[in-house]
């Protein structure tokens, strides 16, 4: 029988976090890679018998690096602290590492919750991210400090799980603020080196919003399809316009 791992990254998720590890507690072992939280998050890791690492944050590409190399078993299942690993996903995860013809990484389907609804639509579901289980050894992350991509280390194909996750990213709206702010100055420094004109932040703000209010299907979503499409105008919005601070290394000032 194949033993697995699974990780779970975190920062200040002490609301979130119990019922993130007790959906993996079926796993041969759980690890909480954790940036020095300051609201309990790790303690109450382990007071449910998980492994804490503590990992400087130099970016999401480098945390999750650290994170595989924290993981002793062949697989690995990876978890973020908003997502929960459904009962289904669960026992398909069991029944494809005993596979004798199993991929070497699988996508993983999510479903979204959010203001009191499952989405549907506003490119939220089937929602994806990296490949989410894979053999320790075929996969890793590139250096990205944000929206960081995988690289495969194997010739054969992905595999797509029938089941899926479950994900709540928000609580309220002032946590939708805080990740759009964090995320955006993340992303900047990678756009700042590119030209970059307010313009050019304006089109690609617009252009997000279309993307997933209209073409993504969001406005099937009610209002919140309308806020999520609107949220990710201002996080890219907001993303360019740092850039521009950085290139002109220009911060706002009283005037003399």
């Amino acid at each position: 029988m194949s033993k697995i791992s699974v990780y779970i990254i975190a920062y200040n998720e002490a609301e979130k976090v119990i019922t993130t590890i007790e959906s993996v507690l079926w796993a041969d072992e759980v690890v909480l890679v954790d940036s020095w939280s300051t609201d309990g998050t790790p303690e109450i890791a382990t007071s449910l018998g998980v492994k804490v690492v503590q990992v400087d944050f130099k970016g999401f590409g480098d945390l999750r690096n650290q994170a595989i190399a924290a993981c002793t078993h062949e697989w690995i299942f990876s978890l973020d602290a908003d997502e929960r690993c459904t009962s289904e996903v669960a026992a398909e995860i069991r029944d494809l590492v005993n596979r004798p013809d199993s991929a070497d990484a699988y996508w993983v389907p999510r479903r979204n919750f959010f203001m009191g609804r499952w989405i549907k639509h506003s490119g939220w579901y089937p929602n994806y991210r990296q490949p989410q289980l894979f053999r320790k050894g075929r996969m890793s992350y590139d250096q990205k400090s944000v929206h960081e991509g995988y690289i495969l280390n194997s010739e054969k194909p992905i595999g797509h799980f029938k089941n899926a996750i479950w994900q709540f990213p928000f609580k309220n709206m002032s946590e939708v603020m805080h990740k759009a702010n964090r995320y955006s100055t993340l992303g900047a420094q990678r756009i700042s080196e590119q030209p970059v004109a307010m313009g050019t932040a304006l089109t690609h703000g617009i252009w997000s919003f279309a993307k997933h209010y209209i073409f993504k299907l969001g406005f099937l979503d009610g209002w919140a399809g309308f806020v999520i499409a609107l949220g990710n105008f201002e996080g890219t919005f907001y993303r360019y316009i740092k850039a521009i601070e950085i290139q002109k290394g220009t911060q706002w000032q009283e005037p003399r």
